[in-house]
């Protein structure tokens, strides 16, 4: 599907397909946004083509899968993130590859999957964005996707917190396992937080050094909200990767610590049977001449030897705090 909307300064907002590129085209003060939304691939390289778009910038944007990144040429700024297809609750949602080229007069946005942010934000209230720059709008998508990973991070917070508490009183390896699983998916979105900060950098020093008049001083607002959080959601789920891996060693220690009890626990019972077992032994030999065998009483004293022994033993273990 391809969707566009046009600003005019004589006009008022205008939403559509492909025949406002040719408006676009006869009026240079018009600005333009194309949303490219699972549009066939050969199509999609044709429309950016036709607009000047660098071909190596084209084949990432195609690709099923390429790192995000931000890369500076004569007429565009290329942005590749990747957002959201759906969200669904603890951390387990689709990710989806969005690239904008971004110029001085036009913003074109291409992605395989509907994406939460564009759809949110192709509206009449984004007609501000757009007339102030391509740019500030592209940073306002990117800003608004960000958002969307904010909120599942805090949904997940707080199914931490209970997991937390649960796992504080009665932790068992299904917990364990649902733990591990959190884990594993903060490694992911760790890294993809990590390329988005550098992309966050990147902006910064374009700014700063004034590589490009595609991106001015009128954006520092702009970009440092846009990298206050970005940093923000790098340190969450840095935090919360922490506290998981946390819970995973408590874990461990508290069954290790149970399986040393329950050694210990068997070790004495082990220690206590093992003197009774050598006399019984002993005793138990076919030998004729065991001079203990005639006593009338041995059988009663053999039994009060392992008494005592048995009684010995066990104050032993509870002096040294074994039982």
């Amino acid at each position: 599907m391809i969707n566009c909307m046009l600003i005019s300064p004589t006009s008022s907002l205008k939403k559509g397909g492909q025949e406002l590129v040719n408006e676009w085209k006869k009026d240079d003060s018009t600005v333009l946004w194309i949303d490219l939304n699972n549009v066939d691939r050969a199509q999609e390289h044709d429309i950016l083509t036709q607009f000047g778009c660098h071909p190596l910038a084209i084949l990432d944007a195609q690709r099923d899968r390429h790192p995000p990144k931000v890369e500076l040429f004569d007429r565009y700024i290329f942005l590749l993130y990747r957002g959201f297809v759906a969200k669904e609750d603890n951390l387990t949602f689709e990710h989806v590859q969005i690239s904008m080229f971004i110029g001085e007069r036009i913003l074109i946005t291409c992605h395989p999957k509907s994406s939460i942010a564009i759809n949110n934000l192709f509206n009449e209230d984004s007609e501000k964005y757009l007339k102030r720059s391509p740019i500030h709008l592209a940073l306002k998508i990117f800003h608004s996707s960000c958002g969307n990973y904010l909120q599942q991070l805090f949904g997940f917070e707080a199914n931490l917190e209970k997991i937390e508490d649960e796992f504080q009183i009665s932790g068992n390896d299904k917990m364990m396992r649902e733990i591990t699983a959190y884990r594993s998916q903060l490694v992911k979105i760790k890294r993809t937080f990590n390329y988005h900060v550098t992309i966050g950098n990147t902006l910064n020093m374009y700014l700063e050094d004034d590589d490009t008049s595609l991106i001015t001083s009128k954006e520092v607002h702009t970009v440092n909200d846009l990298r206050e959080r970005l940093d923000r959601l790098m340190s969450l789920s840095q935090m919360y990767y922490d506290i998981c891996g946390d819970l995973i060693n408590g874990y461990m220690s508290v069954t290790s610590h149970q399986l040393n009890s329950t050694m210990r626990i068997l070790t004495v019972i082990t220690a206590l049977f093992v003197p009774l077992t050598f006399l019984a032994g002993i005793y138990g030999m076919n030998f004729e001449y065991i001079p203990e065998l005639k006593s009338p009483n041995g059988y009663f004293i053999l039994l009060g030897v392992m008494t005592v022994i048995s009684v010995g033993l066990i104050a032993l273990f509870k002096r040294k705090r074994w039982l």
